[in-house]
């Protein structure tokens, strides 16, 4: 390897290294604090919070390293630019393009470990994170009841209270549940002064005592006819001390954090398994819809209809000569039959509706998570084009203005392929454009800063712009003086 060569590995991996480890540990407190409220309290040991950190890190790699490469190369090229390295090079008769060929050749690497990442070590940071984190989540939900926002660990159950007091934590004020266990249905809302909850170690129920209350209950969804609704459509009733348990047997325990519960996410799963998993899924979902359309066809009674029209037409019989042959009553018998089968069908697709939408998500979710690793894999090369002809151009080195630079860029790059995701998931558009619509912004931004670096212009000619206005205000001015 020659020492120029050398040079520019050099200059290009000093702060790579840098900003890749600050980005990664800035996306990995985001995560943290996001994921604290329901980690925080709940008694969990040092080798599961750092067992969480790992598994989200890993998770986080294939997103820092597109950023990594972008903000370095930005730093690397400006600062050869700022100490007057390119003059240089170029007055020895080296191009712009000699320059930044080891950086290419690094970057290619980069792009295919990236893919390898995504392929390998991605889905199975995500699988253990997921159920660790879900775990987490479970265990000892009494302890993660926080004051001022309904809680829902406990199952069955949104609790809300305006602050938890006393030597043990355990005393309530002001508290609001929602009781949703009922297997009727009913609408179960307690509402108390005071509370307090009593929880035994090793036992799967957890008592709550509530003081100086209200308790309502509506009972028109348990109720079958409309006379036992209007008979009794709620329960309702004050009191002084009112007492409850709430099973908490599903609760995880200690040796049980490691546990796999969710194992069949879509971003849980290598290209290979998704590519086996998506033909299944459109077989599923197309069968569903074939399903679908032939019981609306029999509500409908479609196939009678056309044998019908088609024997009108073998006769070459008028379908007005017909009707007209039917009495108002039979008219009237008629429509409403029709009227009743529509109707039929129209709750069949209501009814169905829910489910087909579900289906078809799903689906897209697979599909979409696809084509986005291949996509994120090539975001390094993508983004490398973009920051390296730009580095080139304001000649700039250090963290201050490539900083923000490469902050917007990404953002861009970042909210284009959030919003196609979010689009192909909705079915508005496909997966596949989806995916790729940041990378079809933004190569055509890179080949443009690429073309304006090589030709040593700057990122706009300015004097483009105003010698048309420059010049059109002299003609002007001259047409006036005359």
């Amino acid at each position: 390897m020659k020492i120029l060569d050398k040079y520019i590995l050099k200059t290009f991996l000093v702060p790579f290294f840098a900003t890749f480890l600050i980005v990664l540990f800035v996306l990995v407190m985001q995560v943290l604090w996001q994921t604290f409220e329901n980690i925080a309290g709940k008694g969990i040991s040092l080798v599961f919070i750092l067992k969480f950190l790992y598994y989200t890190t890993l998770g986080i790699v294939p997103q820092a390293l597109p950023i990594g490469v972008l903000l370095s190369s930005i730093m690397a090229l400006g600062s050869l630019g700022e100490n007057y390295e390119f003059a240089a090079a170029k007055s020895a008769g080296i191009s712009l393009q000699r320059l930044v060929r080891p950086l290419i050749f690094l970057t290619i690497i980069l792009s295919g470990v990236n893919f390898l990442f995504l392929n390998n070590i991605f889905p199975y940071a995500i699988l253990k994170q997921r159920n660790l984190y879900y775990n987490i989540k479970k265990k000892k939900p009494a302890m993660a009841l926080v004051p001022g926002s309904f809680n829902s660990d406990l199952p069955g159950y949104q609790i809300k209270f305006d602050e938890k007091y006393g030597e043990e934590k355990n005393l309530l004020k002001k508290v609001l549940i929602y009781d949703l266990s009922a297997r009727n249905g009913n609408q179960k809302v307690i509402t108390a002064e005071r509370g307090k909850i009593i929880s035994e170690e090793g036992s799967r129920y957890m008592t709550f005592i509530l003081y100086d209350g209200y308790y309502y209950e509506d009972h028109t969804k348990s109720a079958k006819t409309t006379i036992k609704k209007e008979k009794m459509p709620a329960s309702q009733a004050n009191f002084k001390e009112y007492e409850f348990n709430i099973d908490i047997g599903n609760v995880v325990g200690d040796g049980e954090l490691d546990k796999e519960r969710v194992k069949n996410s879509y971003n849980m799963r290598t290209l290979a398994q998704l590519n086996d998993t998506i033909p299944v899924l459109k077989n599923t979902y197309e069968e569903m819809l074939f399903s679908r359309a032939k019981s609306i066809s029999s509500i409908a009674n479609a196939k009678e209809l056309y044998k019908y029209a088609d024997s009108l037409k073998a006769k070459d019989i008028n379908k007005n000569d017909i009707i007209e042959n039917f009495t108002l009553k039979d008219k009237i018998s008629i429509l409403n039959g029709a009227t009743t089968k529509m109707n039929s069908a129209l709750t069949n697709i209501k009814n169905n509706m829910t489910s087909i939408k579900w289906k078809r998500k799903t689906l897209n979710f697979f599909d979409t998570e696809y084509y986005s690793r291949i996509a994120l894999s090539f975001s390094c090369l993508i983004l490398f084009f973009i920051g390296a002809p730009l580095g080139s151009i304001i000649r700039k080195g250090g963290f201050g203005l490539p900083m923000i630079l490469a902050i917007g860029i990404y953002v861009l790059y970042f909210f284009g392929n959030t919003f196609g995701k979010n689009l192909a998931e909705e079915s508005s558009i496909s997966s596949l454009l989806g995916s790729w619509i940041s990378a079809m912004v933004m190569i055509p931004f890179g080949i443009f800063l690429t073309r304006r670096a090589t030709k040593d212009k700057g990122l706009f000619n300015v004097d483009a712009l105003l010698l048309p206005i420059k010049n059109l205000f002299i003609k002007f001015k001259s047409k006036k003086d005359i």
